[in-house]
């Protein structure tokens, strides 16, 4: 007999945050561009030249986009798979047959072993047919179960599941639940041991290919007790067990055909040997998986803008207004070279982050989580640019227009396809506490204890000694570097080109002018400072278009030395630096000059209900019902609507 069910923990803010802190990677072994870069160092030798992928991996990766463009183009209606919500099983299968499912999957495993730039352009290019397909092939890839395998999997369990993942076996990752989102302290699925089980009990939602998967990852609290440590745990549970149910299939307002749900876990049987790692390292595993696996997201935001800059040009140039194309007029103009200098600088950071995680030389932790956030913030901006020039024809649908005779443009749908890019795999604003907390480790390494209300004054002073080394080393250090001097980077100011050297001089500069605030700061507000959400989100902002503006002008160096669209790179790179400039302008201005206590104070009065008069006047449409569904473990009361891909 299993035991009960743990009920759900009731966590402090404190314990919440340990817990999320004891998950994270604690160790820096490798160098990073991006943790220097919060550090106030422009290490541009960590970038520039430019890495680069092998030949062999540059064969195999051509090869196989060459299979999957003609796949793509026979074989994926995207306008089919819009209507009727749903990728039809013969596209799922022909996936399987190309080896779609094993993009990242070793060859001895049986699968393709493409990189993580070659898995990226398969992701925009599949995902520019469908972006259905897209998250399809990356949850099973970038989050389900071949990644964490790959990390923390025994050989027994690669050999198992990974050929099965390969070329059949669809995947999931169950990690949040209806009243559990980022703060996995609360948790309340269970896996209490039994003999060589372990007994799963709780409800999962949003299980991204849930509907349809053949394997899931779970992520369960195990209970500690005699020789079990205990703690949230992964496991490998086959979706047919007894007592796993998908009792809902999600409807959402863009990727129509995603196969998302709520599933249900009542006594689920899982033997011992599909646990992944030791009990309690559930969440680094999580974690760890996602430093690369966000990389899929700024994929399809590449893709959306590759396809934004097409429509906008064609568009702009055919419709004309007032005796001149719509491109010529300014207003429009603007919005056409914001897509195509900022498409430029998201494909620069995507392929730099990528490349650098195919090396391993560096520690991409901090790059692949600003790229998913300045990616996913930006590409929807892009999108939104998109349907502006379109006018009312970008908010009519794509059946609409080809049913009237116009060209069948899904501008409408590519903006609520890219929308749910803010939220999942981290909301923006959980993905600016994320790289926050990196970004000033080094601060914490060395000065943590001083704002620790529960360490001892020994303790305390201990670490104020340390820190008055740190930082008598440190501070100089941000008063003046090579981006004060005129001549530095020549390189990037070749002879009939724009000067990129100037806004390099400017990242470095700045670098420093961000180290400097973000030390103030914690001297300011100390242990208050994690509070301080506006501030840090404005400090990983501008962290975020300082690495773009970086990759972007390692990129235009790349292609003027390797192709015959150097020009033209550099033309972009200037352009997206200076539309970019203007943007940090504004935000270390945002720093100190805000709204941010008269936010809190106005907070304070809705939710106390001093402002319900300016609510009256409307109706509220919504239907009733609980703001959070039951989810109290037990058996399932509804019917299964997992379905396999015949």
């Amino acid at each position: 007999m299993s035991a009960p069910p743990l009920k759900k923990p009731v966590v402090t803010e404190r314990e919440a945050r340990q817990v999320a802190e004891a998950a994270r990677e604690q160790a820096w072994r490798k160098p990073s561009f991006a943790k220097e870069l919060f550090l106030g160092r422009f290490r541009l030798d960590l970038i520039h030249p430019h890495p680069l992928p092998t030949d062999e991996a540059v064969r195999r990766g051509e090869q196989f986009l060459t299979k999957l463009r003609d796949f793509c183009e026979a074989k994926v209606d995207g306008a089919l798979i819009e209507r009727e919500a749903r990728i039809p099983d013969e596209v799922i299968n022909g996936l399987k047959e190309l080896g779609a499912l094993g993009m990242k999957i070793d060859p001895k495993y049986g699968g393709l072993g493409l990189t993580q730039v070659y898995y990226n352009k398969a992701l925009a290019l599949v995902g520019s047919a469908s972006p259905a397909i897209g998250v399809l092939l990356s949850a099973h890839q970038s989050i389900g179960l071949p990644q964490p395998l790959k990390l923390f999997g025994s050989p027994e369990q690669k050999e198992k599941f990974l050929p099965r993942c390969a070329r059949t076996d669809i995947s999931a990752f169950l990690l949040t639940e209806p009243d559990v989102g980022s703060d996995p302290a609360r948790l309340a699925t269970t896996a209490v041991p039994d003999g060589d089980d372990y007994v799963l009990d709780g409800v999962k939602l949003w299980t991204t290919n849930g509907v349809v998967a053949d394997l899931l990852v779970v992520m369960a609290r195990v209970p500690k007790s005699d020789g079990h440590k205990g703690g949230i745990t992964a496991f490998v549970v086959e979706t047919d067990s007894p007592g796993v149910t998908v009792e809902n299939r999600n409807a959402f307002m863009g990727l129509r055909g995603i196969e998302n749900g709520v599933t249900r876990l009542h006594q689920v049987r899982v033997p011992a040997a599909h646990r992944i790692g030791p009990e309690g390292a559930g969440l680094k595993i999580a974690l760890t998986t996602l430093n690369t696996g966000r990389l899929s997201l700024p994929a399809s935001c590449v893709a959306a803008g590759k396809w934004c800059l097409k429509i906008a040009r064609e568009w702009s140039a055919a419709r004309e207004q007032w005796g001149k194309p719509v491109a010529h007029h300014e207003a429009v103009g603007q919005k056409i070279s914001f897509i195509a200098a900022t498409t430029f600088a998201l494909e620069a950071v995507l392929d730099l982050s990528s490349q650098m995680a195919d090396e391993d030389r560096n520690d991409i932790r901090i790059e692949g989580a600003l790229a998913k956030l300045f990616a996913s913030e930006m590409g929807w901006r892009i999108a939104d640019e998109l349907v502006q020039i379109r006018g009312g024809r970008g908010f009519e649908t794509a059946d609409s227009l080809r049913a009237r005779g116009e060209r069948a443009v899904p501008a409408e749908q590519i903006l609520r396809d890219l929308r749910i890019n803010r939220i999942f795999e981290g909301s923006t604003e959980i993905m600016h506490l994320l790289i926050a907390r990196e970004a000033v480790d080094a601060h914490l390494s060395v000065a943590g204890d001083l704002i620790d209300p529960e360490k001892s004054l020994s303790d305390k002073a201990k670490a104020g000694a340390n820190a008055g080394v740190f930082y008598a080393k440190w501070l100089p250090k941000l008063v003046a570097g090579p981006g004060q001097l005129p001549r530095t980077y020549g390189d990037f100011h070749p002879a009939g080109h724009p000067d990129l050297a100037t806004h390099l001089r400017y990242v470095e500069r700045n670098a420093r002018k961000l180290a400097r605030s973000t030390f103030y700061a914690m001297s300011r507000w100390q242990g208050r400072m994690e509070t301080k959400q506006g501030f840090l989100g404005r400090i990983v902002d501008i962290g975020a278009e300082l690495f773009a503006m970086s990759a972007a002008v390692v990129r235009a160096e790349l292609l003027r030395t390797t192709t015959d669209h150097g020009r033209e790179a550099y033309q972009l790179a200037d352009t997206f630096c200076r539309q970019s400039r203007i943007r940090v302008e504004e935000l270390f201005g945002r720093l100190w000059n805000n709204t941010d206590d008269l936010d809190r104070k106005v907070v304070k009065g809705v939710l106390g209900g001093a402002y319900e008069w300016l609510e009256q006047g409307v109706i509220d449409p919504s239907g009733e019902g609980p703001w959070i569904a039951d989810a109290t473990p037990g058996p399932s009361e509804k019917e299964n609507v997992h379905r396999r891909i015949r």
